[in-house]
């Protein structure tokens, strides 16, 4: 038998990173509870609690194979449910400017499901480990900790009918999975922790997302692809995911920066999709069967609360997840950072003892930090966008166009874009001289190409 750390382990959110770090800490502690003010047990559908899983979620390519490491074989058992499965670089469609770029098989794979089907399997093999039980319907109310404040020791929580009391659920360990809406800046200032920094360049990008579901209709503008990705860029600060999902059904997401968000209004909104650079798919939405209507979610800013930073932290508490980062999520990172960071804690845990959580928190910030300044760059191409753009910044925004135009006609640079891009491999692999000189050069044709 594995040695156990602890007596128990309480996840604070039932959302996917919660569902992560369930399976992380599952052999560590004789008992994990996780707490959620939703009934999670069962659910295939949309949660009050988590009202952008109405829209399009993803993992990365380097998630894909993080939530196989932590949920074996899970990806095959929802290929089985009817969940499609497809590869980033070969049977995605991604526009970046008014041609696509060139496909190629790449092994970059993923299976499409929509965030609550995904969540309910993820559940299914949750709720299967021994010594992991639900606790639903519960609002999260705060953290116990020692007299001295260097150790939290428990969770308090409360049952959603008010008549019911706040009690304390004592832990070994206590994570924080409870996303953006997490209070934990707050109950660790109590502590005497002091204020948590936040990164603030290019932040504020005032995105909004408009989602609906279709039946596809005559017009199939899929062919043998499984997606088609519009991305939004200066020029045309609009873009949308369309892709074929669980169930047979199709998910458009569209969306607009800097406060230029789809219309919910049926007309609206098809007109919004008229305008994207990907002009087959407005036709194909006109002749599909809407099975809803559009629903919009506002996402003005991006955020990354910086715990590494703090001078100290008490030791029992450990944040994961959306609590700690939400980059933006067009670029579809926020659930491979999170699957990431739940595969350092099981190393923390698998080394023989529960992580200190100041070093846990510099890992954690040490996965965020390629992607956050990735997007970051990204979200300051657009103007309007505020924050601080060194040349070394402007110089790789504009090496970053010339590799979108070149990968137009060269599929190795395709593969190569979307292995960074799905963080496989680093960005530095990108600015390798080899790849500089292919790129610069197949660029320079793909712009003569264009006129």
């Amino acid at each position: 038998m594995e040695k156990k750390l602890g007596k128990r382990a309480v996840i604070l959110g039932g959302s996917v990173a919660g569902l992560f770090a369930a399976s992380a800490v599952e052999k560590s502690f004789d008992e994990v509870v996780i707490v959620d003010r939703d009934r999670l047990v069962g659910v295939r559908e949309a949660r009050r609690g988590a009202p952008q899983a109405r829209h399009i979620n993803g993992l990365l390519a380097r998630g894909a194979r993080a939530m196989e490491d932590l949920f074996p074989e899970i990806t095959a058992e929802m290929v089985t449910a009817g969940c499609p499965i497809t590869d980033l670089a070969g049977t995605v469609r991604w526009y970046f400017g008014p041609q696509p770029l060139r496909q190629t098989r790449a092994g970059l794979t993923n299976v499409a499901a929509t965030r609550p089907i995904l969540e309910f399997h993820l559940r299914e093999r949750v709720q299967a480990m021994p010594g992991v039980r639900f606790l639903e319907s519960h609002d999260i109310t705060g953290v116990e900790a020692t007299p001295d404040r260097s150790r939290v020791i428990g969770a308090r929580v409360q049952p959603r009918n008010k008549d019911s009391a706040e009690q304390v659920l004592e832990a070994d360990l206590v994570i924080d999975a409870s996303g953006r809406g997490s209070r934990a800046a707050m109950w660790l200032e109590s502590l005497g922790c002091g204020t948590v920094p936040e990164e603030q360049e290019g932040t504020r990008i005032g995105l909004g997302y408009g989602t609906r579901h279709y039946r596809m209709g005559a017009t199939d503008p899929f062919g043998k692809d499984h997606s088609i990705v519009s991305v939004a860029n200066p020029m045309l600060p609009r873009g949308a995911i369309f892709t074929k999902t669980d169930g047979g059904k199709l998910e458009l997401t569209t969306y607009g920066i800097l406060g230029d968000h789809p219309p919910t209004d049926v007309e609206g909104f098809n007109a919004f999709v008229k305008t994207l650079a990907a002009q087959e798919i407005y036709p194909a939405i006109v002749d599909a069967e809407p099975l809803d209507e559009p629903v919009l979610y506002k996402f003005p800013t991006t955020m990354w609360r910086r715990f590494d930073q703090l001078p100290s932290l008490p030791d029992g508490l450990l944040l994961i997840g959306d609590a700690v980062c939400t980059p933006n999520p067009v670029f579809a990172q926020a659930q491979t950072l999170a699957a990431l960071e739940a595969l350092k804690l099981r190393d923390h845990l698998t080394d023989g003892s529960i992580p200190r959580a100041v070093d846990y928190q510099r890992d954690v910030a040490a996965i965020i930090k390629p992607a956050w300044d990735m997007t970051t760059a990204i979200n300051l191409t657009f103007p309007g966008v505020e924050g601080h753009r060194p040349p070394a910044m402007k110089l790789l925004q504009r090496y970053m166009m010339k590799v979108t135009q070149a990968a137009t006609l060269d599929a190795s640079i395709t593969e190569a874009f979307m292995r960074a891009a799905g963080l496989v491999d680093p960005l530095e692999s990108l600015l390798r001289p080899g790849m500089v000189w292919r790129v610069l050069r197949t660029s320079r044709v793909a712009a003569r190409l264009a006129g």
